[in-house]
């Protein structure tokens, strides 16, 4: 089932996509896109006999998000553009639930910055619990789909101000996610979808989840060992190579930018930068 959120900002509605190539309200269904209603039963319900909606803005997929985890360094190509060696074991860092947006709404260029960047991600949305998982195996049942996600970073605040990642990783807007949820069912292999991302209309990351240093299964069950996923968690992949910080050029994002995005199977964004 491909799932939306439809409205303006604090009012969307929860959609379902049908059959007939229409979205559909589903509020008698469920009413949110929320933890506990990723996991529902579409296959009882007739989507098709709900009111038809007409997509206006797309809201982040998923509300009440309860934590992003995100994966640095998780592609080969990412590491060698940005110097850095591939690592042993993931990179990981928190991303605050208020940086999300709508995958088409404005992106805020931070003040005093000089080095926003973009950063194409797989998102994995979790749909049960997972806390010390026995192994990778144990994973996959435990999530319920997938989005896009645009994790922004400010790289002079993350990597030239001291100090931890977080900096520049939280800035408002740094986090468009959408604009559908797709349940797991729907996507044979999420390691080997498509990303494309491109900045004023040259294409600037196109990669493919296939050259993940560690696979989705792999990050659930690591993630266990450390924290407590819950449902409505987001896992943030990694990024493929292409981002602005490994380019010769300074091609950093400035307002007035814009920026799209693609992952097969789940839609597009598109973001304008405008200034904090």
């Amino acid at each position: 089932m491909r799932l939306a959120r439809i409205g303006a900002p604090g009012a969307e509605v929860p959609v379902a996509f049908g059959s007939d190539d229409q979205w559909h309200d589903v509020s008698r269904v469920i009413d949110d896109v929320r933890p506990d209603t990723l996991m529902t039963d579409w296959t009882t319900h007739d989507v098709t006999a709900m009111p038809v909606i007409n997509p206006a803005r797309f809201g982040p997929p998923v509300a009440s998000i309860g934590k992003i985890v995100c994966i640095g360094l998780n592609y080969s190509d990412h590491a060698r553009e940005t110097g850095a060696t591939p690592p042993a074991e993931p990179i990981v860092f928190l991303k605050a639930p208020d940086t999300v947006v709508g995958p088409n709404d404005d992106v805020l260029i931070p003040k005093t910055s000089v080095k926003t960047d973009w950063e194409i991600e797989l998102a994995v949305v979790m749909g049960g619990q997972a806390r010390y998982l026995e192994s990778p195996a144990d994973a996959m049942q435990l999530v319920a789909g997938y989005t896009i996600s645009n994790d922004l970073s400010e790289r002079a605040f993350q990597l030239e101000r001291g100090g931890q990642w977080d900096k520049g990783k939280n800035c408002e807007t740094f986090n468009p996610l959408g604009p559908w949820f797709v349940t797991a069912d729907e996507i044979a292999d999420p390691q080997e979808l498509t990303l494309r991302l491109y900045v004023n209309g040259t294409i600037r990351q196109e990669g493919s989840t296939a050259d993940m240093i560690f696979g989705i299964d792999y990050l659930v069950w690591y993630l266990s060992q450390f924290m407590t996923l819950y449902p409505g968690d987001i896992i943030n992949t990694g990024t493929p190579a292409g981002v602005a910080l490994g380019q010769d050029d300074d091609v950093f994002l400035r307002p007035g930018y814009v920026m799209e995005l693609e992952i097969a199977g789940l839609g597009t964004q598109r973001q304008s930068c405008i200034s904090a």
